[in-house]
């Protein structure tokens, strides 16, 4: 067997400068989850559309020249046009700003039930799954009775009487809506307070509503926008169908639901009266579900080191 001898090897030395650089970027927790969103095509695609949807129900009602109830008998049943770009209804009114501005509706109704869900479900979840006990036992029989109730049929009844309005469906969605991020957020809670950072800030003293907001709330909070995210979707479908069955959204008002009412009733003869919303409605529940699994990827953390 050969010697190996000192002269067969050179000494390299060391560099101080590569040593001590950091080979990752040194980025924050939302920083990282807002590029792992630019990265998943589909997902930034889906935010370019909703975004995109959000900016046409602002600013198209805004700048139309036509209104939403205005009706020109000479102009009933128009098909796609320079003058009309979605064409016109049975009445002649302009489908391209009652689509919009249905939009408008839709997208408010959608984003105010969910986002009020998401903030009652989590004050209620917060507090039941911290504390437990007696406060845990008490909040979780009602959530239990009110999930043995189909929401839709709460809502329903309460559509029937507070009556119609925007105001009013968003109030009747939102009083069984929550029930569903209620149970999440105490389920994510039970796990983190038995956490060793959670029992050293109880062992140095710090208030329980500083340890909720500081500690246990950072660590949910991505998973609560992202059930926010996939909740809306279903908020808009539920407005679109309680307005379809006459129990929203009702005329000189006009929402998705709304325009696909009144469209049906052309359908053999100008189906592009309900093709229209059809669309609207299908691509933006697409996109949020999208949306939703890509942030639910984006805001996991055990997903970074495998990049």
């Amino acid at each position: 067997m050969a010697e190996i001898t000192k002269e067969q090897f050179k000494v390299v030395g060391k560099n101080t400068k590569t040593m001590e650089s950091i080979s990752r970027p040194n980025i924050g927790y939302w920083q990282d989850a807002w590029r792992r969103i630019r990265k998943n095509k589909i997902a930034f695609f889906s935010l370019c559309l909703i975004g995109l949807y959000v900016l046409m129900a602002i600013f198209v009602p805004m700048f139309s020249k036509y209104d939403i109830a205005t009706q020109s008998v000479a102009e009933m049943n128009q098909s796609f046009s320079k003058a009309h770009w979605f064409g016109t209804d049975s009445l002649g009114r302009d489908l391209w700003v009652r689509a919009w501005s249905g939009a408008r509706v839709s997208l408010t109704i959608g984003f105010a039930a969910s986002i009020i869900n998401a903030i009652v479900g989590s004050i209620m979840g917060g507090i039941s799954g911290f504390y437990g006990g007696k406060i845990d036992m008490v909040i979780q029989r009602v959530v239990d009775v009110l999930y043995g109730i189909p929401s839709l049929i709460v809502t329903i009844l309460l559509m029937v009487v507070v009556g119609n309005g925007v105001h009013c469906l968003v109030l009747a969605m939102c009083c069984v809506g929550w029930i569903g991020g209620c149970r999440f957020v105490r389920g994510e809670v039970l796990k983190l307070r038995e956490s060793d950072f959670v029992s050293a800030a109880k062992i140095l003293g710090v208030p329980d509503i500083v340890i909720i907001v500081k500690h246990i709330l950072p660590n949910i909070m991505g998973l609560i926008i992202t059930n926010l995210t996939m909740a809306i979707p279903g908020a808009i479908f539920q407005e679109a169908f309680l307005s379809y069955i006459g129990l929203g959204i009702k005329p000189p008002n006009c929402s998705w639901g709304v325009l696909a009412k009144d469209g049906i009733a052309q359908l053999r003869i100008h189906p592009y009266q309900v093709f229209v919303p059809a669309f609207l409605i299908c691509t933006t529940m697409l996109a949020l579900n999208l949306l939703g699994d890509g942030l639910r990827d984006a805001f996991d953390p055990k997903l970074r080191g495998t990049e």
